[in-house]
């Protein structure tokens, strides 16, 4: 049995952030029903086209869910909504800013209905203040929350390369849920978690806030380099680089006496410790990649391994798609689409005795029918429904 197995969530989502939440609560067993709007559902599926004629993200977020399509505004959708709601143990929603209040979907609201329900609330920027009205984009949170600020060349700031603040938010969200989920056992009561983006991000952004604030000074953007160790970061080899770091006075001497060969090093007075290994981050690199300079990456990572010195590969996307561990490992698997079997990757959490859902991909609607046969709506009512575009 899985861990949420018997669990009904109801997902108002769109997007990454509630949709990456409810995803791995599918992935535990749990009953995830998606309500789309009416045509063309979520706008994530129209973000891309990349797979097969599929949204790459779409597919990403949202296996093994069921899609109802409901126009909540109407009578009878609300009706079916309503139905849904009572017998459900979770309620997610990441709407536009008010657009839940206003729909009467609060958790005050709802406790009336299903006083057991918990209810998740995914924001930008919370529930008070200035910024209550704005809407939240990733890109958005990333410059609001100081990200892009730190990342990229010491020229040019840029935003991170993947959906990270949409995804930090989704994984606070899950585990507020598991939490409430548990309080909910010892209890019998419901509650409301409440996530916003921006503090999703600000927790991941603490180091670099308590260095400015405290010390004054600004974390530096270093592509691949650590703004506090050295050495750390990408190194050019005879035919690339190889990603390496060094996280304390044990390996730097294990660095230099077993891969530099040269023991002496250890204690040069530019590189003797952190401190002055960090100022003087620039002869470091000209001494290692001297040392690098006529030989392959193959075998400096064969040094660095034999030395038990951290390192890696500069991958492209589709080299980690090919990537050996996860063949070795097993952690592939194949899920349905409408436009046919696709590869996709067991979640990172695992169990000894069971195996997450990895359901397949729901087209627009799909089980709209479904769901509302199972609530108990006739097929005369469902068809007037679908002529109201009700659903």
């Amino acid at each position: 049995m899985r861990p949420m197995e018997g669990m009904r969530v109801i997902a108002l989502e769109h997007a990454v952030a509630g949709p990456l939440c409810t995803r791995h609560l599918v992935d535990l067993g749990a009953e995830v029903i998606k309500i789309e709007r009416p045509g063309d559902g979520d706008f994530a599926r129209a973000y891309d086209d990349f797979v097969d004629g599929i949204s790459s993200i779409f597919i990403w977020l949202n296996r093994g869910k069921r899609s109802v399509t409901l126009d909540i505004k109407q009578p009878d959708a609300r009706a079916a909504m309503d139905a849904l709601i009572a017998g459900a143990d979770v309620l997610v929603q990441n709407l536009a800013p008010g657009a839940a209040a206003r729909l009467g979907l609060t958790h005050a609201a709802l406790q009336a209905v299903n006083p057991k329900l918990v209810v998740c609330d995914i924001s930008g920027y919370g529930e008070s203040g200035p910024f209550v009205q704005k809407k939240a984009y990733d890109l958005l949170i990333q410059a609001e929350s100081g990200l892009i600020s730190v990342t990229g060349t010491a020229d040019e700031p840029s935003r991170v390369g993947i959906s990270i603040a949409d995804i930090a938010t989704g994984m606070y969200a899950m585990t507020g849920i598991l939490s409430a989920l548990l309080r909910r056992s010892r209890t019998g009561e419901g509650s409301n978690v409440k996530v916003a983006m921006l503090d999703a991000v600000a927790e991941w952004m603490t180091y670099p806030m308590l260095r400015h604030a405290y010390a004054g000074s600004a974390q530096p953007r270093m592509p691949t380099s650590h703004p506090a160790i050295a050495p750390y970061g990408a190194h050019r080899t005879k035919d690339g680089q190889v990603i390496m770091g060094l996280q304390n006075e044990r390996e730097w001497a294990t660095f230099c006496t077993k891969v530099l060969g040269r023991p002496e090093t250890q204690t040069d007075p530019l590189f003797a410790d952190m401190a002055r290994r960090r100022a003087n981050r620039e002869a470091l690199t000209a001494l290692i990649e001297d040392f690098f300079s006529d030989k392959t990456s193959a075998e400096v990572s064969a040094l660095l391994d034999q030395a038990g010195i951290a390192n890696g590969r500069l991958n492209e996307p589709i080299d980690a798609w090919n990537h050996v561990q996860f063949k070795a490992r097993d952690r592939w698997r194949e899920i349905g689409t409408a436009a046919g079997r696709v590869r996709a990757l067991l979640p990172p959490a695992t169990f000894t005795d069971q195996e997450a859902a990895m359901g397949d991909v729901p087209s627009v609607g799909q089980h709209t029918d479904q769901v509302l046969t199972e609530l108990g709506f006739t097929a005369q009512r469902i068809a007037a429904m679908r002529a109201a575009h009700a659903a």
